[in-house]
């Protein structure tokens, strides 16, 4: 059972590690100043690969369902990610929405009825605290409208977790098929936003193609079916706090690959991330009991994990 669990958390930890590239993937190979452009190559053909590989589409309600969540996971996020990386000097943008742990341990308490404990309150700055030595850089002054968008990104990220938790799935549904409907959904709502903003798209020459490629297959149709799929079998506290991990990949990317220093005290920070990390995948035995049940077939035997996310998880 725990080695089950070890497999899950590992796989689904891919998802960030992979997002910790798209630094190096997008300064080094893709044309600058188009986030809008980038965010709509990465969501829209992954959706729709994988729409095509899962062959299901919503039905009833779920059209709704799916397109708050694809506005929340993909369409909100990625332009207010890429604002604020754009106006936000150094690693602020990523030390902000390093508090997403923090922000759907509070969420949690609101719609999944569970209580904060002290343990994931304090893992929660720790990791806050660690990315913040590894990233944060005190050049300039800080941009109000740059925080807001990197405060609004990671609330954005946050309550869609904490809602694609607490809705579940559909019967016969799987995490590609959630995947497909929330980035196709996401990428058709950046898609009239990135053409109005940056106009027609670039020129693109072999390198931006293949990054764009990279960005679209393994940054984002996998990592995101990895990500839904560890959403259906950890709680919603376990998957966000794998988060940090994109950040201090990106600075080990940095290092190994861009040639950038790190120094000892960044060494120490990405130590206390990596730990609360770690730590974070620790729940309490309630929220085990709780995941138990949601992923119960009832005995009617249908997989009623909607409902058991609203009522079970409810202490």
């Amino acid at each position: 059972m725990a080695a089950g669990r070890t497999a899950v958390i590992t796989l689904t930890a891919l998802a960030p590690v992979s997002w910790g590239t798209t630094y190096a993937v997008t300064t080094e190979f893709l044309p600058p100043d188009r986030p809008l452009f980038t965010g709509l190559m990465r969501a829209l053909p992954a959706g729709l690969l994988l729409l095509a590989l899962a062959r299901v589409l919503p039905r009833g309600v779920w059209w709704g369902k799916a397109a708050v969540l694809g506005a929340l996971n993909i369409g909100a996020f990625f332009p207010l990610l890429f604002l604020s990386a754009y106006r936000l000097p150094g690693g602020m943008a990523a030390v902000v929405g390093s508090i997403g742990p923090l922000f759907v341990v509070g969420l949690s308490a609101l719609l999944l009825g569970q209580r904060p404990t002290t343990r994931s309150v304090l893992t929660g700055v720790v990791a806050a605290f660690g990315v913040s030595l590894v990233v944060l850089e005190a050049a300039g002054a800080l941009d109000v409208l740059g925080v807001l968008a990197a405060l609004a990104s990671t609330a954005s990220m946050s309550l869609g977790t904490v809602l694609t938790k607490r809705w579940g799935r559909p019967d016969g549904v799987g995490p590609l098929a959630l995947a497909g409907w929330q980035l196709t959904a996401g990428g058709l709502l950046i898609a009239p936003l990135a053409f109005l903003v940056e106009g027609a798209p670039p020129a693109l020459d072999a390198p931006a193609i293949g990054g764009y490629l990279c960005l679209a297959l393994a940054n984002t149709a996998v990592a995101y079916w990895l990500w839904f799929r560890g959403m259906g079998r950890l709680s919603a506290t376990q998957v966000t706090f794998l988060g940090p991990l994109s950040p201090l990949t990106a600075a080990v990317v940095g290092w190994a690959a861009l040639g950038q220093s790190l120094t000892p005290v960044q060494v120490v920070g990405m130590a206390l991330a990596f730990g609360a990390t770690v730590a974070g995948q620790r729940a309490p035995r309630t929220e085990a009991t709780a995941r138990r049940s949601f992923s119960s077939p009832s005995k009617n035997g249908r997989n009623d994990s909607m409902d058991l996310t609203g009522t079970a998880l409810r202490r």
